[in-house]
């Protein structure tokens, strides 16, 4: 079993920035895309940017400009820096990996509150 550790959310001041970060509890191979989603009250989970290993990355237009993707290879760690936040990027963040043999992880999440 590999449990998801996140870290790196907080209250932020609209403007500010934050940087959030996924590792998985021990090292494993296979991985074939790491993600982060996010789901605001009432609202459905949604892809917030995403990284195929060996492979493409993808940003939504939402967050286009302001947030950036990078992964640490030696420690399988997914980083997502987030610039520029704005009220509607308040959410709960959720760090995702799915492997080669088709089995998805998830993380507990971490909560990202902006304030005006």
């Amino acid at each position: 079993q590999v449990q998801l550790v996140e870290s790196g959310g907080g209250l932020v001041q609209s403007g500010g920035s934050l940087r959030l970060s996924c590792r998985p509890s021990r090292t494993i191979f296979n991985i074939r895309v790491m993600g982060w989603y996010r789901q605001a009250p009432g609202k459905q989970r949604e892809l917030v940017a995403s990284m195929v290993f060996g492979g493409e990355t993808f940003i939504a237009d939402s967050v286009k400009g302001r947030f950036t993707l990078s992964r640490h290879n030696a420690e399988n760690a997914l980083h997502l820096q987030m610039n520029d936040l704005k009220l509607e990027d308040t959410a709960k963040y959720y760090c995702k990996i799915s492997m080669d043999g088709g089995m998805n992880y998830w993380g507990e999440g971490t909560q990202v509150t902006v304030s005006s």
